[in-house]
């Protein structure tokens, strides 16, 4: 097998992003889409030269001559679309969150045994926070003892109007921090390779009249005693740089993903290294490596086991946020 026939389901945005960055991933090809609503699956077809078209999940599973699937849909139907693929003997890469909770995702977890499964947090695959994750996972930088994240987006009303589900606890199972503060928090967790232990956070919902918080505040304390600070709104005023900052006992991290993505190391000089995948954006390379794990078995950089740590330190700060007291995780 040269290439991956991969079907897409959910045929919306984030979907069309993935459909547009697969035509730089040779090792990729899209063969089939499936959405509820028929006219959306029919015009995301068309538009990206796809020849199947599905409107059940469950036919697509029994009938398509795929390798593998890529789900883009709502965070409530993460689990039991993933356990349908496994079933059926896909492997499946998911947008994350892995789950729209911990348990959910924990039980995913114990069900799935070695079935490959893989989420698409790709800025483990940005340039700048690999060679940030690497640096602290070397021990380049000493033990870190401080990480903080800050992520001042900008979202407006048809940000949940375009897709309501979005804006329910039920459906997303949360706002800004587990749709997109999780993505840079999975950065720092995955980099100090260390489960968090508590979590204190704070939530609000400045302009919005929904379910989920729009601006996050969250402190996790890790195993090994780190600190990592993490700030993720959709309310900043014009969308700015995400930046994070690693504090180690022999040098300092600074990443920023505007005007590109890039870090800075300071105090201690480190070779930079890069990932494992080439390509100009950081999805192009995720997306390479999950097709290289199913068709070489090459090591994947987010297996799905390994993007629990972020799920709990987001549970983490919501149960602090609601009952306002320092929340200790269980193991």
């Amino acid at each position: 097998m040269n290439k991956m026939r991969l079907a897409i389901v959910g045929c919306g945005d984030i979907a069309g992003f993935t459909a547009w960055v697969s035509r730089l991933v040779p090792q990729v090809t899209l063969s089939v889409c499936c959405d509820v609503n028929e006219e959306r699956a029919k015009s995301f077809a068309k538009r990206h030269r796809i020849s199947q078209i599905f409107t059940d999940y469950s036919e697509l599973l029994n009938k398509a001559n795929v390798d593998a699937v890529y789900l883009a849909v709502p965070h409530h139907l993460h689990y039991e679309m993933i356990m349908s693929a496994v079933g059926a003997g896909k492997p499946v890469f998911v947008e994350k969150p892995l789950t729209r909770t911990l348990s959910e995702g924990k039980k995913l977890i114990q069900a799935i045994g070695n079935a490959k499964v893989g989420v698409n947090y790709q800025y483990r695959y940005d340039s700048g926070c690999y060679a940030l994750a690497r640096a602290v996972q070397s021990g380049a930088l000493g033990k870190v003892h401080s990480i903080r994240i800050n992520i001042p987006w900008h979202r407006t009303q048809k940000y949940f109007d375009g897709a309501s589900w979005h804006k329910t606890i039920a459906q997303a199972g949360g706002g800004t921090l587990i749709t997109q503060g999780s993505h840079f928090l999975d950065v720092a967790v995955w980099a100090l390779n260390e489960q968090p232990l508590s979590a204190t956070g704070y939530t609000t919902t400045p302009l919005f009249n929904v379910e989920v918080e729009a601006l996050a505040h969250g402190i996790i304390e890790t195993q090994g005693g780190t600190l990592i600070s993490v700030v993720s709104s959709m309310v900043a005023a014009t969308e700015q740089k995400v930046t994070i900052e690693a504090y180690g006992e022999k040098g300092t991290a600074l990443y920023q993903d505007l005007p590109w993505p890039s870090v800075k190391f300071v105090g201690a000089k480190i070779q930079k290294e890069h990932p494992p995948e080439r390509g100009v954006h950081a999805l192009q390379r995720s997306l390479s490596g999950f097709a290289n794990w199913i068709l070489k078995d090459k090591p994947f950089l987010t297996p799905a086991a390994s993007t629990l740590p972020v799920l709990t330190a987001v549970d983490g700060i919501y149960q602090s946020a609601v009952t306002g007291l320092r929340f200790k995780v269980e193991s």
